[in-house]
């Protein structure tokens, strides 16, 4: 079977891509002695991808209970649920052995109250301004956990922000003094700190300096995306994950393609108005992965269809690949990745978890 045979659209995965990324971040984190990389996979959410970012069922992090369960019945047992806990997931959680989040206190007392094996880390917020609480509350958070207390937990998301390596150097100690402060108010307090845990991909590759964390949490590395490369973090050669679409309709008038990926294909999310170069929804690649159509840019999206402008006037039926702009998005509607390796050959069909 070649992607000529695929019906679209539908995953494309490359094999040694995937390998040379995951290889890199593992070689970020060796650069920090003492340090566990503990993969996000609520990019992949598949099991294949999992025995190579996680060898020997290694640390992993998940972001929803359907993940936890699949990756618990794959074999790993040391999962953190990267998303707050409430107390009516708490029996499934504990069921599955997890590490849970909070940053709230009656969160925090429903876990320290469970009968399960659950334990918590303390979610403090380091300049997002998602979740979390500020690193000098952590403190009270973690005596109401007590004994369940598993460690501090922080995610500098607003890295994304940043558009240069002194950006992604200033957020990536930001993320790390906040960590490490928070575990250690609580240490002078007499409280064991077991985990200190912190990530994303454009931190855990920029970080001078990990002092005071134990672990790292990256997941969008493995497959890379448009707005990574935006940032710097990786090239474009390095995507992974495209989308194989096909065209469906030819507007020459205004230089235009149109294809059957659309918004829930590739996601809604796009390149921002920041960025240095406006990918709008996706950048259409050749079927060999590679932008022989120069800036060919899918500029609109509606449900089932993708515009892309400026586009040669490609015969329908033509097949084309899509580089996503956010890759987490882009795969979370698909069932399953079809693995190639540098050609157009695919090597295999992996499975993928979906839903919550």
């Amino acid at each position: 079977m070649t992607l000529d045979d695929l019906p679209t659209p539908c995953l494309v995965l490359d094999l040694g891509i995937l390998k040379r990324n995951l290889a890199h971040m593992q070689a970020a984190i060796t650069r920090h002695p003492g340090v566990v990389l503990r993969p996000h996979m609520k990019t992949a959410k598949s099991l294949k991808v999992a025995e190579l970012a996680a060898p020997g069922f290694g640390p992993i992090t998940v972001s929803t209970l359907a993940e936890a369960q699949y990756f618990f019945d794959g074999g790993w047992r040391d999962q953190i649920y990267a998303v707050g806990m409430t107390p009516q997931k708490l029996d499934q959680a504990a069921a599955l052995g997890l590490k849970v989040i909070t940053d709230d206190a009656d969160a925090a007392a429903a876990i320290a109250a469970h009968p399960g094996d659950i334990r918590a880390l303390v979610e403090i917020d380091v300049g997002e301004g998602r979740g979390g609480v500020p690193p000098d509350e952590a403190l009270a958070l973690a005596r109401i956990l007590g004994p369940r207390l598993a460690g501090i937990f922080t995610h500098a998301g607003h890295s994304y922000a940043g558009r240069s390596e002194e950006d992604m150097r200033r957020i990536a100690e930001q993320e790390r003094g906040g960590a490490a402060h928070a575990a250690q108010a609580l240490r002078d307090a007499g409280i064991a700190v077991d985990i200190v845990s912190l990530g994303s991909s454009p931190t855990a590759l920029y970080a001078q300096s990990l002092a005071g964390i134990t672990e790292v949490r990256a997941g969008v590395y493995m497959f890379g995306d448009l707005f990574q490369a935006q940032l710097g973090t990786h090239g474009l050669d390095d995507i992974a994950m495209t989308v194989l679409a096909s065209v469906i309709g030819r507007k020459p008038a205004r230089g235009a393609v149109l294809l059957d990926a659309g918004g829930l294909a590739m996601s809604k999310d796009r390149s921002t108005a920041a960025a240095p170069v406006d990918y709008g929804f996706g950048l259409m690649l050749d079927l060999d992965g590679t932008p022989s159509f120069g800036q060919a840019i899918l500029t609109r999206t509606h449900q089932e269809h993708g515009e892309v402008s400026p586009a040669p006037n490609l015969p329908i039926g033509a097949k084309v690949r899509v580089a996503p702009n956010h890759t987490c998005m882009t795969a979370a509607a698909h069932p399953c990745y079809h693995l190639v390796d540098g050609g157009r050959e695919v090597i295999a069909v992996w499975d993928r978890v979906n839903g919550w």
